[in-house]
């Protein structure tokens, strides 16, 4: 794992070289393993003075002291902006409207509006410091598509987006970041539940998968439906410079 760490703090070092308006890293830390590895990448990569930690919460965050924590562990610059009455202005408002179309709004649609709500928020600080904002998605998650589209699966570099979650767990703590940290069960800070009720399958599995490792047809099934279903999250948009129409060549012309 040391070889991943220092290939991921070249890989930071490199990309803020290659910039000429990056000078600070902007980094929104929940209090999980992967901001938290993110951040400590950032400040082996630049140092703690270039890195900034955005903590984000919706009124109430499960994991606030633990973000905290993280901060003060890593000696970062951080500040607090609490989303929450963006939150409930724009629930409450395109809820009002939907109704008028004789709709309400959906559960996927109301708990992706708290993710991106945090990206503007980071984009807007980072364009005011002049700064890049990380994006702490990790390979398990992205390739499954557990994330939310233009929210935490976006940013101007992806620090772990090579690593699985285990591998994560291991450059963090090679970095010296608390097992407490590293090894608690992952949330959503959303739901209330756990990122593997959510999904359906084990990071152990997913990790299992993408090594190719033997898995019970199911859990294989489970994985291949998420992939398929999220599979937009991964790709470009679609436009006619990249979208290819597809004939039907069974069709009888008229």
């Amino acid at each position: 794992m040391q070889e991943y760490t220092k290939k991921s703090i070249e890989f930071i070092k490199a990309y803020f070289d290659s910039t000429a308006h990056g000078q600070f890293a902007v980094v929104g830390i929940s209090g999980g393993k992967d901001s938290a590895c993110v951040a400590a990448l950032c400040v082996e990569a630049l140092g703690s003075d270039k890195v900034l930690g955005v903590i984000l919460p919706n009124k109430e965050m499960q994991d606030k002291e633990d973000a905290e924590k993280i901060c003060d562990l890593l000696k970062i610059h951080n500040i607090t902006v609490d989303i929450s009455a963006s939150y409930k202005h724009f629930t409450y408002e395109i809820n009002r409207r939907l109704r008028g179309l004789g709709k309400e709004i959906t559960e996927d649609g109301r708990i992706n509006i708290a993710p991106r709500l945090r990206m503007t928020s980071l984009y807007a600080i980072s364009s005011s410091i002049n700064g890049l904002v990380a994006c702490t998605l990790n390979l398990s998650e992205r390739i499954v598509g557990y994330c939310t589209k233009w929210g935490d699966n976006v940013g101007d570099f992806a620090p772990i987006m090579h690593l699985t979650k285990e591998q994560v767990i291991l450059v963090g703590l090679d970095l010296g970041l608390p097992e407490q940290i590293m090894k608690k069960a992952p949330n959503d800070g959303i739901s209330g539940h756990t990122d593997e009720e959510n999904l359906g399958v084990t990071y152990d599995d997913i990790e299992k998968y993408i090594k190719g490792q033997g898995l019970d047809l199911k859990v294989m099934k489970k994985i291949e439906s998420l992939i398929k279903r999220n599979a937009h999250k991964n790709k470009a948009i679609p436009s006619l410079l990249n979208f290819q129409v597809i004939e039907n060549k069974n069709c009888k012309k008229e």
